[in-house]
């Protein structure tokens, strides 16, 4: 076995215990978000947005999916630092002493970010949401009958893909900081990452101009914020890497005296 296929084996092996990991902390996360769901589910029923609908179950299993939804949704933002922190680790071998470091304190940032991603949508958008949408079924003389199953969907719907989307940040530093990313081309290529923001904030909110618009303007914030943090995390990768090759040249330097003094030893003996 060469040792190419020694190094994919032992990836993989890696990949496989990160990944044993992040299952076994999950289980853990699973236990105890059934002590957390019953009360999380009833601040959810209890809130306004809640209270203009009488939620019901269409289907006899309905409570028990809703359980179910909720205590792995609550799993899985316990052990977002978990999961982080061993995808760091995984790759992690393969970076230097500095940038091991500092990418590892981007962690506790990442899930901050996850964490206001996901207050941002329950907070502000999803009541506006749940209001356009009751005042919309009231000019229609619609009347709506909510299934518990529906709502939670949508609210879950809502919420996560701002959770990811506010990683942004995170992810941009991250792959600037390591010299794999040129914040000139989140520049360059700024008018498709627009489109793309907009088409997305099409996906999650109702299809009027305002909604839209409402959506779409702090997402293309947070992207010019993302430019100018990768920016950052950029310059400092310069440096790092412009004070390596002075140290290289410098060390190169250093050897070559010190061969060219041992030759001097030798010709004088």
């Amino acid at each position: 076995m060469n040792d190419k296929q020694l190094s994919i084996i032992e990836h993989i092996e890696e990949l496989r215990k990160r990944l044993m990991i992040i299952v076994v902390f999950f289980v853990i996360a699973i236990i105890g978000g059934f002590f957390l769901a019953s009360p999380i589910i009833q601040f959810l029923q209890n809130s306004d947005e809640a209270k203009h609908f009488t939620l019901n179950a269409f289907n006899v299993a309905d409570p028990m999916f809703i359980y179910l939804k909720v205590i792995i949704f609550i799993a899985l933002v316990l052990i977002s630092p978990v999961i982080l922190y061993q995808l760091w680790a995984f790759i992690s071998p393969g970076l230097n002493e500095t940038e091991r470091r500092v990418t590892l304190s981007y962690i506790p940032f990442a899930f901050v970010l996850f964490i206001a991603g996901i207050s941002f949508s329950y907070f502000v958008l999803f009541p506006y949401l749940i209001s356009f949408m009751t005042n919309l079924s009231e000019n229609l003389d619609i009347q709506q009958t909510i299934g518990v199953n529906e709502y939670f969907n949508f609210l879950f719907q809502i919420t996560l893909p701002f959770g990811l989307v506010f990683q942004l940040p995170v992810v941009l530093l991250f792959f600037s900081r390591l010299g794999i990313l040129d914040p000139a081309l989140l520049v360059k290529f700024r008018k498709y990452a627009y489109f793309g923001l907009f088409v997305l904030a099409a996906f999650i909110t109702p299809p009027d101009l305002f909604s839209h618009l409402f959506t779409t303007v702090p997402l293309l914030i947070l992207y010019e914020i993302s430019v100018f943090i990768s920016r950052v995390g950029h310059r400092k990768y310069l440096k790092a890497e412009q004070k390596r090759q002075q140290e290289e040249m410098e060390a190169e330097r250093r050897r070559i005296l010190e061969e060219q003094e041992e030759q001097k030893r030798l010709h004088a003996d």
